[in-house]
This record gives C-alpha cells, structure tokens and sequence, in this order.
C-alpha cells in the first residue's frame, strides 16, 4: 500500500504549476530556438514547430530513461538535417542551458588533478 501511495504521489506535478500541453510545450521551444538562432523564416518556423510537437506528444507517453535519451538525440539528429551547420553549432553550444550535449554521448568529464599532499 505505501509503494502504491509513493507512486501516485511521484506523479503529481510539482506545486501548483499546471502541465503544459505538447502544442504549449511545441511552442515554447520553437520559440526559444528562433530566438536563439534569429530564424525568421516562416517555413523554417513550421518546420521546427512540427517537429518541436511529434516529440513533445512522445514525451507524454511516459518514457523510460534510456527511451529519453533515444528521444533527446532524435531530435538532435533531426535538428542537425533542419539547421545550418553554424546555427546547429550555436545551439548546441549556447550558454543559457549548457551543457546541451546529450550525457553518455561518448564524451568523458574532466578530471580534476589530486591536491598536492605535504610530507613532512
């Protein structure tokens, strides 16, 4: 009974703040992207805002981890095909949200040299 009422409680949105819908979610990281890249086309808007809304509605459905990750680097890929390379470079390098790179993607963290130790 305490699994079952961790569960449903692990479910709820956190505060009051209602869930976006994918079209809301769609639109607010098209725009987002536009803005960060300075798209003004109108077809490349409705091209981003498509895709933006075929994965947000995929997200919906309560992925697993692993199935994130697979969600997270489809759309890179598809954002790779759809941008430039310099505006696809400035995305994925963009300060405001770093680090962009998708984790485990080959990429080790640095390691920090041990403090010196004094022997006495």
């Amino acid at each position: 009974m305490a699994l079952l009422a961790g569960s449903l409680w692990a479910q709820e949105p956190i505060g009051d703040r209602p869930q976006r819908t994918p079209e809301e979610e769609a639109l607010k990281q098209t725009m987002r992207l536009v803005r960060e890249l300075g798209i003004r086309d109108s077809v490349r808007f409705d091209t981003l805002y498509k895709m933006h809304l075929k994965y947000a509605k995929v997200r919906q459905k309560g992925l697993t981890r692993a199935e994130n990750m697979q969600r997270m680097q489809a759309i890179y890929d598809e954002l790779k095909a759809l941008l430039t390379p310099e505006e696809f470079e400035r995305f994925m390098n963009h300060p405001a949200e770093q680090p962009r790179r998708p984790r485990g993607a080959g990429v080790l963290a640095p390691t920090r040299p041990a403090p010196p130790t004094q022997n006495q």
